[in-house]
């Protein structure tokens, strides 16, 4: 079976147990759609189908980890944080969506008029030459 990296299987037990005391702690009455997503995450990464079974595979698998792979945690944190701040350089769907309803034109729609010296593709079945009565 495959498994996550060590890293990543550490920090999703981490958030799943600081969330789960959380939210007992203010007495949450149904679980946030947060820890449901990483109880389903849990198992899906250990292969089982209860979350009590996930973390004991989980915290029986990183105990099993050669010492090697410890270090990953580092690199994985500072990939965590290159992603985060690269989703935070994209501009967001509202900010898009305002755009448009301004009329600004949207950023990713390619301008499709003719370049000077540029010859269109012909469709399929038709001969570059016919039709134009040239």
């Amino acid at each position: 079976m495959l498994m996550p990296l060590p890293a990543t299987l550490r920090r999703l037990v981490k958030e799943y147990e600081t969330l789960l005391a959380e939210e007992t702690l203010a007495g949450v009455a149904d679980p946030s759609r947060r820890l449901r997503d990483l109880a389903y995450t849990l198992c899906v990464s250990t292969g089982t189908r209860e979350i009590t079974a996930a973390l004991d595979a989980a915290r029986s698998f990183l105990a099993n980890v050669p010492a090697s792979t410890h270090g990953t945690a580092a690199a994985m944190t500072a990939r965590d944080e290159s992603l985060a701040a690269v989703a935070a350089a994209k501009p967001s769907w509202e900010a898009a969506r305002s755009r448009r309803a301004a009329g600004a034109p949207s950023p990713t729609r390619r301008d499709l008029t003719p370049r000077p010296g540029h010859r269109p593709a012909v469709p399929s079945g038709a001969s570059a030459g016919t039709g134009s009565g040239r």
